[in-house]
């Protein structure tokens, strides 16, 4: 009963997302409600699991999320992000054009959020096209590639943060591991499968491919820029290794904490592309502010896919399905990955596909001899699995290319789905060694 419960559960959760098109967190509530009550839970221990379900998830995450956002919107909006485009290219050169997309795209999706990454990148990749006289897909994948890596593989991003905290997961060796896995991952999925894609010829809008860059002269310093896009990746990778060595220094405790680093970054960014560069205080607050507000739907997302992971506690739902499961002769990484990758691609988004796989997985995932980190990545690798026509990045990447369904499907979907795969032989192999 409890196993039929939960199909029939994400089943409704599919229709309500994808069919009814209701808000993705009603739709999750309205699920959980439902599932407590058919589990034989009373009103007020429903009403328990909701409130510990979005406190417990959110918690210092609202920090993370946000402060990332903020870091984002100033390195977009300096020009930080063009900076470190253009001078990559011109280390590549156009013979290894590819590989420069690849690594900007990287730099820059590092701390800015999906959609808010790719309207940063793609005038960056039609002009480059332009100037180098490339295919636009030669070009403009790589750097799409690894923008959906950084995405669903690497804290602070919203899943990978979410999911990391719910298996109580190290974020430090999160985004150290997800970035070895990373590697692999981009070149295969961006610059070789890139070089597939000049028999195909979008012609996007005029208006669009005619973007102009923003004068040399108005951009921030290289220096400063790298800098600044990667401080919350040093901050994160290296305090949590100092306060293994010096455990009872309260200065490297707090650095170590992942919502202070990010603070930190937040602050160093508002001085050095801001204050640093003649912008005022106000101005400046205000583009953080817009960068929140940006998040708060995605927030809200991760609240509801909390509510429901404590609803299947609260009812013995994730207890029954993981005792069911223990017997079972699969890797917990090929498990996790699974699952998320049927969500993905039945829901579409890659949030919910993560944090629904967690909510069900979790009393297995947690007593797993696999360190949680690597789970973490796997969830994150399968909720990328196949993009198609129920994931806004999907049609994102359409409009702008203005490819047809069929050729969308041919590249776009076919580099989620390199992603995916590469992420979980990634994780596979990097767990040998574990």
């Amino acid at each position: 009963m409890p196993l039929l419960l939960t199909f029939l559960s994400i089943l409704f959760l599919i229709l309500l997302i994808a069919w009814l098109k209701i808000d993705t967190f009603i739709s999750f509530l309205l699920v959980s409600i439902g599932l407590g009550l058919a589990s034989g839970l009373d009103v007020v221990t429903v009403s328990r699991a909701i409130q510990k379900g979005v406190g417990g998830t959110l918690g210092d995450l609202v920090l993370i999320v946000g402060f990332g956002a903020m870091l984002g919107k100033l390195v977009a909006d300096s020009g930080a992000a063009q900076r470190i485009t253009d001078a990559l290219i011109g280390v590549f050169g156009q013979k290894y054009i590819q590989w420069g997309m690849a690594l900007a795209g990287f730099v820059i999706g590092i701390p800015l959020f999906y959609n808010a990454g790719f309207v940063i990148v793609v005038p960056l990749i039609f002009m480059i096209s332009a100037t180098a006289r490339l295919p636009l897909l030669y070009v403009g994948i790589p750097m799409l590639s690894a923008l959906s890596v950084a995405h669903g593989y690497l804290p602070p991003h919203p899943s990978p943060a979410a999911i990391a905290s719910q298996l109580n997961a190290d974020l430090g060796k999160t985004l150290l591991y997800g970035l070895m896995v990373s590697i692999p991952a981009i070149a295969v999925a961006g610059p070789i499968f890139g070089s597939t894609l000049k028999r195909f010829t979008p012609k996007p809008d005029a208006d669009l491919f005619n973007v102009k860059p923003r004068p040399t002269s108005e951009l921030p310093g290289l220096g400063i820029s790298i800098v600044t896009a990667l401080l919350p990746v040093f901050l994160l990778t290296t305090m949590s290794g100092i306060k293994r060595i010096y455990p009872d220094n309260q200065a490297i405790a707090l650095l170590a904490e992942p919502y202070f680093g990010m603070l930190i970054s937040v602050l160093f960014a508002a001085y050095t592309l801001g204050i640093q560069r003649g912008l005022n205080m106000k101005g400046i607050s205000k583009s953080m502010e817009e960068a929140f507000k940006g998040v708060s739907v995605i927030l809200l997302i991760i609240a509801g896919a909390g509510v429901f992971k404590e609803i299947m506690t609260a009812s013995g739902v994730s207890t029954y399905i993981a005792e069911g499961l223990v017997g079972i002769d699969i890797s917990p990484i090929v498990l996790s990955w699974g699952i998320a990758a049927v969500i993905r691609v039945c829901v579409g988004s890659a949030t919910v596909a993560g944090l629904t796989t967690v909510g069900i997985l979790s009393p297995l995932l947690i007593h797993s001899p696999v360190p949680p980190e690597l789970i973490v990545l796997s969830i994150g690798s399968g909720s990328l699995m196949f993009s198609h026509l129920n994931d806004g990045g999907f049609w994102l990447f359409k409009e702008y290319f203005n490819l047809s369904i069929k050729d969308t499907l041919l590249t776009w979907s076919v580099m989620e789905t390199i992603v995916s795969i590469m992420g979980l032989l990634g994780v596979l192999v990097l767990n040998l060694f574990m």
